[in-house]
């Protein structure tokens, strides 16, 4: 699939929820592009503001892909203490 296709899809707020999307979008066979806004020259400045990074994909797939990401969501919110 040509990734000029794809389009933003959500914004990650961490390198864990990239990571867990990044195992469930590959365990579904959905295609996706992950892009992180670390950069070295600022020493994570951006990530600190903007969240980890985008998530990109085909268009089609954006609601299945929104509500993979919000289950994983509401799972940590689940965990986490109040």
């Amino acid at each position: 699939m040509k990734t000029n296709h794809f389009i933003k899809i959500a914004v990650l707020e961490n390198e864990i929820e990239a990571q867990l999307m990044s195992s469930v979008l590959s365990e579904r066979d959905l295609p996706y592009l992950m892009r992180s806004f670390h950069d070295t020259a600022y020493d994570g400045l951006f990530q600190f503001q903007m969240g980890w990074g985008e998530l990109h994909a085909p268009r089609g797939c954006k609601q299945e892909i929104l509500e993979l990401l919000g289950n994983i969501r509401n799972q940590d919110r689940k965990i986490s203490p109040p």
